[in-house]
């Protein structure tokens, strides 16, 4: 009989791991097996972990009709809602009730669900502060603790405290939480930082990977892949030893975005991976659900409703956008404009690829520095082999950028976006391509405000004209990599100017409004 062992067994086993305790960690996981036949295991440090089912799957047809009821104007508003009683108690009272005469739904909802508490808010800037104190002051109020474990919410427990964007976002979310961490360092809040690892590093432990956020109805994605960029801003503060530390973590990561990859046929795909006619092994974007998703039910059912194209099909290429971080864009829909034509599934990313590739090079130092030679080797070649492919497949001599690829169709996207710049943040450009990057942003990227998403006016958040602060630092970072320190100078004092504007912008306007 195969030894299976459960996630929170495996949590338990490396949280021991972490503490200096290997003497005493086969001598516990031998101890916990035998409640995992049963039951997870105890352990008074560690937070369950919570393998729960999305509010979509536990109200099933009452969750459907309060999305659809418009109940609430933002779809997210009822997925994140507190529980007063168990999923099943609520469904056997709606479907007890539902038909008689007087039954109101938004007044049962009401009766039932409950909005989370909030946390305290920064609101305006004090008179005379810099944009740098308000800033600092903004950690407190967006840092959250939910590390008790409840079947009355889609909030899915964490053991450290974190950072949450705020506003309707109450929760941890993956690829923004790497820039956050930044300026959590740049703060001296490096304890907070390490907390926000460490709650990364739990939920690998646990679900296999990092959630786009800790909510049930995330359990199906993860977003842009920066944990390895996370282990080397703490290893700054902390030593190499943190590349030993979450090496686990970073090998499960690994195994995570590229499942199937061993039986793979050339011109196949299976989940995050793809296997072209050539052999070459790349990445994309995925979601294991097709499904509308539970945080936007409502507009994705309206979606697949005004347009003629198989519902499942269309709800995965959305969810696997969402999992890009870039929801939505131009740069994923075959006409440039309608949520109809997209396709996020047929296109290798040019960003993620870049992110991949980290991850293999970070893994060859990790275990380099655990002694473990031919690994080390194994996974540098593996980064080597996907940057060739990269400066190979995703330049476009048409464009003077690099892009996506459409693995389907066999060639490059035509679109310039700013995802293009990853190649010369991870120093994976030659330099005569990061000079044709740097020419065509000058020419054709460089706005008043800095860095322009796409150069498509599409009405999507990550399209042309607005900017995104974390893509403002890779095109800053990937510029100065490359001798372009003015052009990167440039971009960052229009991004920073254009942020101050807005906030003595903001902070006016809550002053009039008191007034």
């Amino acid at each position: 009989m195969p030894l299976i062992v459960s996630p929170a067994v495996r949590a338990s086993w490396l949280w021991l791991r972490r503490r200096g305790q290997k003497g005493r960690s086969l001598l516990f996981l031998v101890s916990v097996l035998g409640c995992a036949i049963n039951g997870e295991p105890s352990w008074a440090e560690l937070p369950t972990c919570a393998l729960q089912t999305p509010p979509s799957g536990q109200l099933l047809e009452l969750f459907r009709e309060v999305q659809s009821q418009h109940i609430f104007q933002d779809s997210k508003t009822f997925a994140d809602l507190d529980y007063s009683e168990t999923p099943s108690t609520i469904r056997a009272d709606y479907q007890a009730h539902r038909d008689d005469v007087d039954f109101d739904l938004s007044r049962f909802v009401q009766e039932h669900f409950s909005v989370p508490s909030e946390g305290p808010t920064v609101g305006q800037s004090l008179p005379g502060e810099s944009i740098d104190a308000y800033i600092a002051r903004l950690w407190h109020a967006l840092r959250h603790v939910s590390d008790q474990t409840s079947n009355h919410s889609s909030l899915v427990p964490l053991p450290h405290p974190y950072v949450v964007p705020g506003g309707r976002f109450r929760e941890l979310y993956y690829w923004d939480s790497y820039f956050t961490m930044l300026g959590l360092e740049a703060d001296g809040q490096h304890d907070l930082a390490l907390d926000m690892l460490k709650d990364f590093a739990f939920e690998i432990d646990c679900y296999g990977h990092v959630l786009n956020g800790n909510r049930t109805y995330y359990l199906s994605r993860s977003q842009p892949p920066f944990f390895s960029l996370m282990v080397d801003l703490i290893a700054e503060r902390e030593g190499e030893g943190s590349y030993l530390t979450y090496l686990p973590e970073l090998q499960a990561e690994h195994e995570y975005w590229m499942d199937g990859s061993t039986v793979l046929a050339p011109g196949q795909s299976y989940r995050r991976v793809v296997r072209l006619s050539d052999g070459t092994l790349l990445n994309r974007y995925w979601d294991d659900r097709a499904e509308p998703r539970d945080e936007s039910y409502r507009e994705d059912v309206e979606t697949a409703l005004a347009h003629r194209r198989d519902p499942a099909d269309l709800y995965r290429n959305i969810r696997a956008a969402a999992e890009s971080g870039w929801d939505f864009s131009s740069r994923w829909l075959a006409d440039g404009h309608n949520m109809s034509s997209i396709r996020t599934v047929s296109l290798i990313p040019v960003d993620l690829n870049c992110l991949m590739a980290h991850l293999e090079q970070t893994l060859a130092e990790a275990y380099r520095i655990a002694g473990h030679a031919e690994r080390s080797t194994q996974f540098q070649e593996l980064a080597n082999r996907r940057e060739t492919a990269i400066r190979r497949l995703m330049w476009s001599e048409q464009l003077l950028m690099f892009a996506d690829y459409d693995w389907e169709k066999s060639k490059i996207v035509g679109q310039l976006t700013s995802a293009g710049l990853f190649p010369l943040f991870f120093r994976i450009a030659t330099e005569q391509q990061a000079k044709m990057v740097a020419q065509t942003v000058r020419d054709k990227m460089l706005s008043f405000g800095g860095l322009i998403t796409t150069l498509v006016e599409s009405g999507q958040q990550w399209d042309q004209p607005n900017g995104w602060a974390p893509l403002q630092w890779v095109g800053v970072i990937g510029l100065r990599n490359y001798d372009e320190a003015q052009l990167a100078e440039i971009i960052a004092q229009r991004w920073s100017c254009v942020t101050t504007a807005f906030q003595l912008v903001r902070s006016r306007t809550d002053q009039l409004s008191r007034s």
